[in-house]
C-alpha cells in the first residue's frame, strides 16, 4: 500500500546576513537572545519571490516540474499584500496548470504546517510553499529576532518521509504574538511567565497526545528566538541539531518547516515536529523517513546597521513623479509568461527560437504559431552596465535607494536547441561574460500593484 507524504523540499533564505552585534552598536544591546545573525530580504525580496526560490529547490529534489501539480497552497504571515491571492503569481512562475486547486494559509505563524497536513489530505500531487519575513518596531525584540527564509514541500504518494502520528491543542492565550488590523508590524504584550506559559504549555500538551514515541535526535520546534524553544521539556540537544533560527533569525510560518528540512539535509530520519502559534496552540507530528533536498540557506553579504534599514525601507526617501518604465496592468498581464518564465517560441518552419514569441519569425519571416520553448535558467551576459543614482526611470527609485546601484544587461540563455538574447535588469553591477542565474524578484510597483519578473543574479 502507497503511502502519502513528503516526495521532495526546496529551502531559500535571502544572502544578506545581519550580525548581533549591528544591533548592539546601534541600540546598545540585542533584545533576540540565541540569534548570532538573520537574513534580510533584498529590497526587491518578498514572500512571494522567496517562496518561487524554494519551490523550484523542491520541484528539482523531486525530479518534477510544474506541470505535474493538482494543488497549489502558499503560507506566511506577511504576503506582499494584505488581500489578493499570490498563488496565481505562484503558479505562473512555476508553470503550475490553472486548474491546479489553489489555497492560502495566513493568520499564524502555524500556517505553514497547517498547509502542509491540508496536502496531505488531497489528493494528486501537491506543492506546499511556506515562506515569511515578519517586520516589527525598530525598538523590538521580535524586530530584533526577525528573519527571513521560504521551504517548499512537494506531497504525493508513495513517499519516502511520511507522518506518523500528529496531535493539536489548543487552550485561549490572547496577547502573546499579534498584528493589528493595517499593520505591518508584529507587536505582543512581554508579559513574561504568561507569555512563556503560552508557548510551552500547548506544544508540551500536543506533544504528550502523540501515540508515538517522541524520543527523537532531532526536534523541530518553533522558535520566535533562540532562547524559548529551550524552556520546553523538549530535548535540548535535539532542538540544537536542527535549529535554524541562531542564522536566519525568527522565520514565523517558515519556521518548523525550515528545521525539518534541516533535518533531512542532515539525515535524521526520525523527527519530531511542533508548530506553535499565538493565540495559543501548538500542533505536533513527528515525520519518518528522509525526502530528497536541494537548499540554498547560506549567506555571506554582511550588512551594518544602516543598510539593514535601507533594505527595509525605513530610511528611503519618497518615491519621485511620474512614470517613464510605466506598463499598464493589462499589458503587463498579456506578457506574464515572458516576464515569470522568460517562455520563448520555437517556429515550427524553421525551428528557430523567438523571444518573445509573438508576430513573424526573425529566421524565417514566416507568420507561425510558436510552439512554447522555457530558456534554461542559468545565462551568460553579452552585454552590461550599471545604472547609478539619477540614472533610473522614476520606478526603481525605491529600489535603489534600498540596494544602491543595479546593473542592466543583455543575457543569452539556452532555449532548446537554439538561445535567446534577453534584456534583463540585474539584482548588482554584472560584466560580459559573467555566468547569471534568472531569479524572482519584484521588479517595482505600481498603482499599488507589486510588478514581478526575472532578474539576473551574477553567480559565482
Amino acid at each position: 500500500m502507497m503511502s502519502r507524504g513528503i516526495l521532495a523540499v526546496g529551502a531559500y533564505a535571502p544572502e544578506n546576513r545581519v550580525p548581533a552585534e549591528a544591533f548592539e552598536n546601534a541600540w546598545g544591546s540585542f533584545d533576540a537572545p540565541g540569534v548570532e545573525t538573520k537574513a534580510v530580504p533584498d529590497g526587491d525580496e518578498d514572500a512571494l519571490t522567496m517562496g518561487v526560490q524554494a519551490a523550484r529547490r523542491a520541484l528539482s529534489a523531486g525530479d518534477a516540474d510544474g506541470e505535474a501539480i493538482d494543488h497549489l497552497a502558499f503560507a506566511t504571515t506577511n504576503p506582499p499584500l494584505a488581500e489578493e491571492d499570490q498563488t496565481p503569481r505562484l503558479g505562473s512562475y512555476l508553470g503550475v496548470p490553472d486548474s491546479a486547486t489553489r489555497r492560502t494559509h495566513t493568520g499564524s505563524t502555524r500556517a505553514g504546517v497547517d498547509a502542509l497536513f491540508d496536502a496531505l489530505e488531497t489528493d494528486g500531487t501537491a506543492l506546499v510553499v511556506v515562506s515569511d519575513c515578519p517586520e516589527g518596531e525598530p525598538d523590538d525584540s521580535r524586530e530584533h529576532a526577525a528573519g527571513a527564509g521560504a521551504v517548499a514541500f512537494v506531497v504525493g504518494e508513495d513517499a519516502p518521509a511520511t507522518v506518523a502520528d500528529s496531535a493539536t491543542e489548543s487552550e485561549v492565550r490572547p496577547g502573546t504574538r499579534f498584528r493589528g488590523h493595517g499593520e505591518s508590524d508584529v507587536a505582543g504584550l512581554d508579559t513574561g511567565t504568561y507569555g512563556r506559559a503560552a508557548f510551552r504549555e500547548p506544544i508540551e500538551a500536543a506533544v504528550d497526545a502523540l501515540s508515538v514515541e517522541t524520543d527523537t535526535d532531532a526536534v523541530a520546534v518553533q522558535a520566535p528566538n533562540g532562547k524559548l524553544p529551550y524552556r520546553t521539556s523538549l530535548d535540548n540537544e535535539a532542538i540544537a541539531a536542527v535549529e535554524t533560527v541562531s542564522e536566519l533569525g525568527d522565520t514565523a510560518a517558515a519556521s518548523v518547516p525550515l528545521s525539518l528540512a534541516t533535518a533531512f539535509t542532515e539525515g535524521h530520519d526520525r523527527t519530531l515536529a511542533v508548530a506553535w502559534g499565538s493565540g495559543a496552540g501548538a500542533t505536533a507530528f513527528v515525520v519518518e523517513g528522509v525526502a530528497p533536498i536541494e537548499t540554498a540557506l547560506e549567506g555571506d553579504r554582511e550588512l551594518d546597521y544602516p543598510a539593514y534599514l535601507r533594505r527595509r525601507g525605513d530610511i528611503v526617501g519618497e518615491k519621485p513623479d511620474g512614470g517613464a518604465a510605466h506598463v499598464s496592468v493589462p499589458t503587463w498581464r498579456r506578457s506574464v509568461a515572458q516576464r515569470h518564465r522568460h517562455e520563448a517560441g520555437r517556429c515550427p518552419e524553421c525551428g528557430a527560437v523567438a523571444f518573445p514569441p509573438d508576430g513573424a519569425c526573425p529566421a524565417c519571416r514566416s507568420l507561425v504559431e510558436f510552439e512554447p520553448v522555457t530558456p534554461e535558467l542559468t545565462g551568460t551576459v553579452d552585454a552590461a552596465t550599471t545604472i547609478g543614482q539619477g540614472g533610473a526611470p522614476p520606478e526603481f527609485a525605491e529600489q535603489q535607494a534600498q540596494q544602491g546601484a543595479f546593473g542592466a544587461a543583455i543575457v543569452r540563455f539556452s532555449a532548446g536547441e537554439g538561445e535567446v538574447a534577453l534584456p534583463m535588469q540585474a539584482t548588482e553591477s554584472v560584466d560580459v561574460g559573467d555566468t547569471v542565474r534568472a531569479v524572482p524578484r519584484r521588479v517595482y510597483v505600481e498603482e499599488g500593484v507589486p510588478r514581478y519578473g526575472l532578474k539576473a543574479l551574477p553567480q559565482d
